[in-house]
């Protein structure tokens, strides 16, 4: 293993990652308008370090509307390029397709911007996806997604209220 790598994972990035390993229980909010939560549901995740502490692995369960609703995100930190990265597939919001996103070089927190294709007969859109990790106590994590329309707004789309269990 790379020097770099080893004094990330003690004082840097990778560091700062290893933090979200545990077991997780919590809440999802979803909204599909702004302002206006269309669902809130039970989410248990679980979060561990794979490929020598290179990545962290989320896997998560719960439902929407009833429905049950799972999940997998690989988040990382491409050293090279200075970005947080993640890959992100889930039963409900990403149907057949895997989401890639990555951050801004150089930044200190895991924000990572990705895209998706809105496709009906009549239209195909490529939407923003915006979406943050933040560690509000050594037990308590918040994962918010932001939805980007094709003219440029933001809206909150998930937000996802875990505290550590294990």
């Amino acid at each position: 293993m790379s020097k770099k790598l080893e004094t990330s994972k003690m004082s840097g990035p990778h560091g700062q990652l290893s933090q979200f390993v545990g077991e997780w229980e919590g809440i999802a909010s979803t909204w599909f308008e702004p302002e206006v939560i269309a669902d809130q549901s039970p989410m248990r995740g679980s979060m561990r370090l794979v490929l020598g502490g290179r990545f962290i692995l989320h896997e998560y369960s719960g439902s929407i509307d009833g429905k049950p609703l799972e999940g997998i995100a690989i988040y990382g930190y491409h050293l090279e390029l200075g970005k947080f990265q993640s890959a992100w597939i889930d039963s409900f919001h990403n149907g057949t397709a895997i989401m890639f996103s990555d951050s801004n070089k150089g930044e200190d927190h895991f924000s990572v911007l990705g895209s998706y294709a809105y496709v009906t007969p009549e239209v195909e859109q490529q939407w923003g996806w915006r979406t943050e990790i933040e560690l509000l106590g050594d037990d308590e994590i918040r994962i918010t997604a932001y939805n980007i329309s094709p003219e440029g707004d933001e809206a909150k789309a998930t937000e996802v209220l875990y505290r550590r269990v294990h």
